[in-house]
């Protein structure tokens, strides 16, 4: 990856010195394991679910609140992006994973469902902190006719923590227990807290130069083209999810295969994401990171409209899910890298923003996505590729990458 060795130019109360390509590659191994770990704890939750809440010693449906409420800590990335402009990305990463840490710990001294919920929103936390902050150090290092490469290359680990570590959870679960996972997580924690320490520079930003949390939102604001392309996010997680929360109920109802159907489907999944993920490394420094996102957003429109039609067998409506995923994959994940030169001088507002906007689009399509099932799948279809196609003009119209 050929990355400009130095580049000195000013973001705000930065004034960034870009690092040689082989620091940058070095901390893009760093950066992707610490990722990897991080989605590993944020994700189990979904497929052991049962054995967490039995190991708890509660419902389903209590636990299923917890993880309701992680989810809506998202909303609230806003109120912390500032300060990682204001302090630093390095602080910001490094604070991230002290949430992880923690969260990781406090299931190995205290085995019990509060401790379990406690390790939910602080890996939640986790996120809110470290995402943002690392998106944003890419932003300041890597010339954006690469960032698309090195935003990508971090995001394996989200499809990475579903392909590999859902296996090795599983595994650990199965021989030690519902709580086996959090000693081998927490020092996996430590290990990359400590190597990004040793490896990311220091980039404090001096005292003088720091902006306030009302003049970092102030200038997102000023941005048309930062809340259009926050809105575009919004609209795309709420078509996403508005499919995504129903589609094991359709399995389970439309072939009576629930434990198959859904097998393949979780395998699918992780697939799709790492196909989507492939296609972003690949071609969004060259087509454009705009047109690679309006092209995913295209592509998930068609797949949903083509869902009811291609879904009379299981194939087919395996391939239509396929489809969907890994278009929306390909949106989603070369929005990041568009987003980071919006609005340069509060890069980690803007991301958390976006975590923001993700988070809100999530809840409002687990509620929609039910209530236009009861309709029946075609509902669900349509509707998402309303959203989609809104979410598309926005894109088209209103978001210019200065």
């Amino acid at each position: 990856m050929a990355i400009d060795a130095v580049d000195s130019s000013p973001f705000g109360g930065y004034s960034v010195k870009r690092e040689s390509s082989s620091s940058i590659r070095g901390q893009l191994v760093v950066f992707s394991l610490s990722r990897l770990t991080i989605n590993v704890a944020f994700r189990m939750a979904y497929p052991f679910l049962p054995a967490l809440a039995r190991g708890a010693g509660v419902s389903l449906s209590t636990i299923a609140s917890a993880i309701a409420a992680r989810s809506s800590l998202g909303i609230a990335a806003p109120l912390i992006g500032p300060a990682t402009d204001r302090w630093g990305r390095k602080i910001g990463m490094l604070a991230g994973l002290g949430f992880f840490v923690a969260g990781m710990g406090v299931m190995v001294i205290w085995r019990s469902y509060a401790a379990l919920v406690a390790s939910l929103l602080l890996v939640a936390m986790c996120k809110i902190v470290f995402d943002p902050a690392m998106q944003s150090y890419l932003g300041d290092q890597v010339p954006y006719k690469r960032r698309g490469l090195a935003i990508a290359l971090t995001e394996f680990g989200w499809s990475g923590a579903f392909l590999l570590g859902m296996p090795l959870v599983g595994w650990l679960i199965a021989r030690g227990g519902w709580h086996a996972p959090f000693p081998v997580l927490t020092a996996l924690g430590l290990m990359v807290m400590i190597a990004l320490w040793w490896i990311v520079p220091s980039d404090s930003v001096a005292q003088s130069d720091r902006p306030t949390f009302t003049s970092a939102v102030r200038t997102v604001l000023a941005h048309p083209s930062a809340i259009a392309a926050l809105a575009a996010s919004l609209i795309v997680s709420t078509a996403y999810e508005s499919v995504a929360i129903v589609f094991g109920a359709w399995l389970e109802q439309s072939y009576g295969l629930q434990i198959i159907a859904l097998g393949a489907a979780s395998a699918l999944i992780g697939v799709a994401e790492l196909g989507g993920e492939g296609i972003v490394a690949g071609f969004a420094d060259r087509l454009g990171k705009r047109r690679t996102v309006v092209l995913g957003i295209a592509f998930a429109a068609a797949g949903c409209l083509a869902l009811p039609v291609i879904s009379r067998t299981l194939p087919g409506a395996l391939i239509a899910l396929f489809l969907i995923y890994i278009a929306f994959e390909i949106a989603i994940v070369s929005a990041i890298p568009m987003m980071t030169e919006l609005v340069p001088e509060a890069r980690t507002t803007v991301m958390a923003g976006n975590v923001a906007a993700l988070s809100l689009g999530r809840a409002v399509g687990a509620s929609l996505g039910p209530a236009l099932f009861s309709v029946g799948m075609w509902a669900n279809s349509i509707t998402a590729s309303v959203l989609a196609l809104c979410a598309m003009a926005i894109l088209l119209f209103f978001v210019r990458v200065e």
